[in-house]
């Protein structure tokens, strides 16, 4: 920016004040000393340097340090870089902002990505639900951003940024939706730490939007394999005759149309066999939320089996795996699955129930959904649905367990390969 030169006051050369002046001004005040320098005295008789110029018609006063630290002579000086700055038609405290700036990033490049990631995860961690939400975010870093994770975080820019997304962004969209959501909150997280400066490489709306197609227009809706809800009753039926604990949890989880994880995370704590209902914390929920589950007669006898006589810890698995305190693994499951040569999922068993309750039921979505922990999505349905449905749900897993109990005569279980 170029000052208004026609009203910059002349530099003054007379003199007016020494070092023993200097030492011996006691009351409060400002004393110049030429060409725009003053020595301030603050009322608490502490002296500083300044040094005074007028831009655009306005008056601006420049800090030039402690009188106890800077000395006249070295005043002097500073004042005459400022007034030498101004001449080039640079303001002289924009101009030392810049060279801060500079000299803190210059200190700064020594920080990799790959370091704020690490603070921005031990900085927040805290505020996650739990432990494994901060590794899936450390992971699907190290994973995907290897292109830029041992670069100075500073050094991060746009087509850095785009070497990352690109190889995914049609292949993977959901995972580079989660990649480039979490550079652009670390990338923040170096600018606020002085890290890095400028606008940020990862920002969706107005930059990488003019870059890369939406993500509604190359995202392929992944469906979970299911098996047709009309199969499932002579499936469950097979399954009983299985041995080990893999198939009690593959039924418990049809049963009660829970995921996976929920599933396979119970603890003993959290299930009360007497009022038949299983509360699972709202840590292990996707939705943060506690849910209550409520367990149908079948499912109380699988539960009270594995039970057995002696009573567990409340913090003992429900379903163990081979290694202590640690839960069976979902492999187990899915393994089970390939034994009878199926080609669907766990999770699928959720829209198998959800299909049979829209076809064979005349419960209202919103019990549905509620049975599957799902976040009503209409933020006016919401608003007034406050509860959680309990005593309809219990009815709704009721006629679920009911129609498991018996499998249609002639019901085929699809194998893999075969016509669906």
């Amino acid at each position: 920016m170029t000052p208004d030169t026609t009203q910059l006051r002349p530099a003054r050369t007379d003199r007016k004040l020494t070092a023993l002046t200097v030492a011996r001004i006691n009351a409060p005040g400002s004393y110049p000393d030429g060409g725009g320098l003053y020595v301030r005295v603050n009322p608490s008789h502490t002296r500083s340097w300044l040094f005074r110029y007028t831009l655009h018609g306005k008056p601006h006063w420049m800090g030039l340090g402690s009188t106890d630290v800077v000395t006249l002579a070295e005043a002097r000086q500073k004042a005459l870089a400022a007034r030498q700055l101004l001449a080039d038609g640079l303001d002289p405290l924009e101009a030392r902002r810049d060279q801060r700036t500079r000299e803190r990033l210059d200190s700064a490049r020594s920080v990799t990505f790959a370091d704020c990631v690490e603070s921005y995860i031990s900085t927040h961690r805290a505020g996650w639900r739990n432990a494994k939400h901060a590794a899936q975010w450390g992971a699907t870093l190290r994973s995907y951003a290897w292109p830029i994770k041992g670069l100075p975080v500073q050094a991060v820019d746009t087509a850095l940024v785009l070497k990352v997304l690109e190889p995914i962004w049609s292949a993977k969209p959901e995972t580079a939706s989660r990649v480039r959501q979490r550079i652009e909150r670390v990338l923040d997280y170096a600018k606020v730490s002085g890290l890095r400066e400028g606008e940020n490489p990862a920002r969706w709306r107005g930059h990488l939007d003019h870059l890369l197609p939406p993500l509604s227009k190359v995202q392929r809706v992944e469906h979970h394999a299911a098996m047709p809800y009309e199969a499932v009753p002579a499936f469950v039926a097979k399954l009983r005759v299985q041995e080990g604990i893999a198939p009690v949890a593959l039924e418990f989880a049809i049963l009660t149309a829970a995921r996976t994880g929920e599933v396979l995370g119970a603890r003993w704590g959290e299930i009360d066999l007497g009022a038949a209902v299983w509360t699972v914390p709202a840590g292990r929920m996707k939705a943060g939320r506690a849910h209550r589950v409520p367990l149908p007669r079948r499912a109380v006898e699988l539960l009270t089996e594995l039970r057995g006589e002696k009573p567990p810890a409340p913090d003992d698995l429900v379903f163990p795996g081979l290694r202590p305190g640690r839960p069976l693994s979902n492999m187990a499951m899915l393994a089970l699955l390939r034994r009878f040569k199926l080609d669907v999922t766990v999770h699928g068993f959720r829209s198998s129930f959800r299909t049979w309750a829209a076809e064979r039921s005349a419960f209202p979505t919103e019990v549905v959904e509620m049975a599957l922990a799902h976040t009503i999505r209409s933020a006016v349905v919401a608003a007034y649905q406050r509860g959680d449905l309990f005593e309809k749900r219990v009815r709704l897993m009721k006629q679920w367990a009911a129609f498991l109990e018996k499998p249609a005569r002639g019901a085929v279980v699809p194998m893999r390969g075969t016509n669906k």
